[in-house]
């Protein structure tokens, strides 16, 4: 039995650190995503409510389009939070994304000629 084996399998303290500062920035990576994705839901509704109101625009049929888009990133970003980014959700994601395109039926149409 050999006492001066060499122990490749234990790792070292720079690859210790390394490790961890890796987990931190993936961390780091998820929040600053999530929060940027957040803060362009936000802003997207918003634009929204101020474009319908300026064309003068009421009823919820012709907001169903733009409730399903913005529905859209609110799953993905779910499907990213809690690891759920299986054919769940992507199937949820193409229901939206059908629903969008049949709700555009409802949508007025625009007078510009430009």
């Amino acid at each position: 039995m050999e006492l001066d084996q060499d122990h490749d399998d234990v790792p070292q303290s720079g690859q210790i650190v390394e490790h961890f500062v890796k987990v931190e920035v993936n961390e780091m990576i998820h929040i600053i995503l999530s929060i940027i994705l957040i803060i362009a839901l936000i802003t997207s509704v918003f634009v929204v409510i101020k474009k319908r109101k300026k064309a003068g625009v009421t009823g919820i049929k012709t907001a169903l389009t733009s409730i399903c888009f913005l529905l859209i990133g609110v799953v993905a970003l779910f499907a990213y939070w809690f690891n759920f980014m299986g054919l769940a959700s992507w199937f949820i994601s193409i229901i939206l994304l059908f629903l969008a395109a049949y709700f555009t039926r409802y949508m007025a149409v625009s007078d510009d000629k430009s």
